[in-house]
């Protein structure tokens, strides 16, 4: 039946809430620091469906539909508000919801093709769901009760050691790869996808993962689909790039991650006037849309359609995210739906999410959702041992059930910016995005638990620390898998670049050689320093150039546990 439309007319207001001359080498003293309301009408049992606009016939009393319930899997909630101040903020939040209700149906009256349409009122739909969620918790001030957060219990983390260890080839018919590949490289300096930066041996993240999927599916005769989750911000440049793999024996799939408008921080209004608005009106909302992106593309059922039950996806950037037989078996046996890889906390991770048991649930406990006074209790390496990886196995199956279902209801995140006003003068405007991760979905999933693998499978790169670490001679590449050289003994070193090398093009530029790091622990290095060739480094270095001074460590240097400091500069002749 087809939905009906009632326009509310102009908008309520909204209330308004009130070393030439120092050359020093010193032995360092220190180490280096370093089941409620749907917010949608079910799917149907056919992905790129068109989902009828959610309560055409919308009015303020029913902004406040579609909060948690209360039930077994709720997260209970703190109310420290007056009645009269709760009354105020659930009418607010009754308006915000109506108005923004109308200003999504007027961006779909822009769009003209309609196929094109269809997508995006369904995109539309889903931000809506996830922005009356953002009201209603807002409304509410909803915390978790930290007196019923625990450490994992037993079962809900499993040792990666104690898996079964015969490696069956046989699930691999069963398996497909995806990598989030929604993110541009402008972080690093560079224009594009974050996925074409070269990383290794002229090889960029892309090119390794090819490799890999590529290398297992010829040694097991195997067809193990390589799927990418693309933003609007990396679809069409990641189209041309995947053109050069089409003589490889792989099968390359890609689909979109919706796209958000993004939401003023006063009027709580859409930034974009029109679906064709400027592309800084819009946003991906993180990698927790991905299921629902991979239902509504189609790629859900079309895997699903040719074998596969599971999908092991990934960031794009992590080196150390690739198949493993154990856990892939592992997960066909215990019937687990959802599988969460988490590694070891140390100092350097104490601000990532963790695995928590929530009154016998097993939930993901991100630092944002920490209250104040118990942030270094979440830091703790005693009480909380692990962090997520972001590595995931997921049975699709049970994927496209909670997505069909609406069962899915996971953290928000807000994450607030700022636009550059338009003209000179004008102050920037604020916005907020809402968005979602995947790991918070854990809890919606039968026999989710998380596997605590070795550090090895947890190889970032973030910044060009992280590129420094991964060029180096610490790690040998075979069949686009790095490995850390065997003889290397304890974790991977330290390193702390500073800001002269936050940009690739200037890494490349005071680093034209990577340094030798077999024996190296800490490294840090701040201001104007250049090294030469064949550079060794081991233990502990620090090297600080002053600012509007320049060192040049010279080519073949060892330096051993030293600090340098000053200028010094090799002038060729």
């Amino acid at each position: 039946m087809a939905a009906q439309r009632c326009d509310l007319g102009t908008p309520l207001p909204l209330p308004r809430v009130l070393l030439a001359s120092s050359f020093t080498l010193q032995n360092p003293s220190c180490a280096v620091d370093i089941e409620s309301a749907p917010t949608s009408l079910k799917k149907q049992n056919t992905p790129n469906t068109t989902l009828p606009k959610i309560n055409r016939r919308y009015s303020p009393s029913s902004a406040l539909g579609g909060g948690n319930d209360g039930g077994p899997d709720s997260v209970p909630r703190h109310h420290g508000k007056s009645q009269s101040h709760v009354a105020f903020e659930n009418t607010s939040t009754s308006i915000a919801a109506s108005q923004m209700r109308n200003h999504l149906n007027k961006l779909s009256d822009t769009v003209s093709d309609e196929q094109e349409k269809k997508l995006f009122e369904t995109e539309m739909d889903n931000f809506f769901g996830l922005f009356r969620r953002y009201l209603n918790d807002k409304a509410k001030g909803s915390t978790l009760d930290w007196d019923r957060i625990a450490p994992p219990a037993e079962g809900q983390v499993v040792d990666y050691n104690d898996l079964a260890n015969s490696e069956s080839v046989s699930f691999l018919n069963k398996l497909a790869v995806l990598k989030l590949n929604g993110g541009l490289g402008t972080s690093m300096g560079c224009v594009g996808p974050k996925s074409v930066i070269e990383v290794r041996d002229g090889m960029s993240f892309l090119d390794l993962s090819v490799r890999q999927i590529e290398y297992l599916n010829r040694t097991y005769k195997v067809n193990v689909p390589f799927v990418l989750m693309n933003s609007f911000n990396t679809d069409s440049d990641t189209e041309n790039i995947i053109k050069k793999y089409e003589g490889h024996s792989i099968d390359i799939m890609t689909f979109n991650q919706s796209r958000y408008p993004r939401v003023l921080k006063d009027s709580l209004l859409p930034v974009p006037k029109s679906f064709d608005s400027s592309i800084t009106d819009w946003y991906p909302p993180g990698h927790g849309d991905v299921f629902e992106s991979l239902y509504n593309s189609g790629i859900l059922d079309k895997l699903i359609a040719r074998g596969v039950e599971i999908v092991f996806l990934s960031n794009v950037d992590n080196l150390g995210a690739v198949v493993d037989l154990r856990i892939l078996q592992h997960m066909v046996e215990t019937k687990s739906e959802y599988i969460m890889e988490l590694t070891d906390k140390t100092k350097a991770d104490v601000k990532g999410g963790t695995i928590i048991d929530y009154d016998g649930s097993v939930r993901l406990l991100e630092i944002a959702q920490v209250p104040k006074e118990h942030v270094n209790e979440f830091k703790s390496i005693k009480k909380f041992k692990y962090f997520n990886t972001n590595n995931i196995w997921l049975n699709l199956e049970a994927v496209k059930r909670v997505v069909m279902n609406n069962e899915l209801e996971m953290e928000i995140i807000p994450n607030n910016k700022s636009i550059p006003a338009d003209k000179k003068g004008e102050s920037d405007v604020s916005i907020v995005q809402l968005e979602t991760a995947v790991g918070a979905a854990i809890r919606h999933f039968k026999n989710a638990h998380g596997v605590n693998v070795p550090r090895r499978r947890f190889l970032p790169v973030k910044t060009c620390s992280d590129l420094l670490l991964v060029k180096s001679d610490l790690y040998s590449l075979k069949h686009g898998q790095l490995q850390i050289d065997p003889t290397r003994f304890g974790p991977a070193p330290l390193i702390k670049l500073g800001t002269d090398f936050k940009k690739v093009s200037d890494f490349q530029k005071h680093i034209p050689s990577i340094p030798k790091i077999l024996e190296l622990d800490h490294l840090t290095i701040t201001g104007a320093v250049n090294l030469g060739r064949g550079v060794t480094f081991k233990g502990t270095v620090i090297i600080v150039a002053t600012e509007g001074s320049t060192i040049d460590i010279p080519p073949g240097s060892i330096l051993e546990n030293v600090v340098v400091q000053g200028s010094l500069r090799l002038l060729e002749h």
